[in-house]
């Protein structure tokens, strides 16, 4: 485990503090990354009962059985990846969050059929919100983000972006969209989501 001290945010080289523009909240598209202190990837077998309810009184969270579904809210949330996976997610908690998180799941679960893995060192997370979000992600994902199609806030897919394995989730109808990826593309892919929405902030 790494020394809390010893903790960097993803994108911390860049100094995006320092970038924020006065007027973000009026831009159509906005960029931002997201300190993610605590995720843990969940295997598990979701058609037992006594499985889900000791997650639920480890993560205080229900697991979402539907496919690309969510649970939670922008603070903790519990992503669908598979029948039996799921992304445990915990924003704007202690540092020590994730393995406090990861040892009650392996507590509550100790004697079933579930395996419990710490991943937030090795992934990273970009905020892009705005009107114009889902036409900058379009760009270099194949998903269709209309909400007709992607289902809109509380949904969430697999993918790739620029050639980047990403798991989108649409946090809200505004919309905005979390996007996780691999620690190591995290710069590659800011670079590239920044370059993709200038066109929206020169216009």
């Amino acid at each position: 485990m790494v020394e809390n001290y010893l903790r960097q945010s993803a994108l911390a080289h860049l100094g995006l503090e320092g970038r924020a523009a006065t007027d973000e909240a009026e831009a159509p598209v906005r960029l931002h990354e997201r300190v993610l202190p605590a995720a843990v990837n969940l295997r598990g077998d979701s058609d037992d009962p006594g499985f889900l309810e000791a997650v639920k009184l480890a993560a205080g969270l229900d697991l979402p059985l539907a496919p690309n579904t969510t649970r939670g809210d922008e603070r903790r949330a519990a992503l669908w990846l598979g029948p039996d996976e799921w992304l445990l997610l915990h924003h704007d908690a202690e540092p020590d969050a994730e393995s406090r998180l990861a040892a009650k799941l392996r507590e509550a679960l100790a004697g079933r059929h579930s395996a419990v893995t710490e991943v937030g060192e090795s992934l990273a997370c970009i905020r892009v919100a705005g009107p114009r979000a889902a036409d900058v992600i379009a760009k270099g994902c194949p998903l269709d983000l209309h909400p007709s199609v992607f289902g809109g806030a509380g949904r969430c897919a697999q993918s790739h972006l620029a050639k980047t394995a990403v798991t989108l989730h649409q946090v809200s109808h505004e919309p905005a969209f979390d996007v996780y990826t691999r620690r190591s593309f995290s710069d590659y892919l800011w670079r590239w989501l920044s370059d993709a929405a200038r066109e929206y902030a020169e216009a």
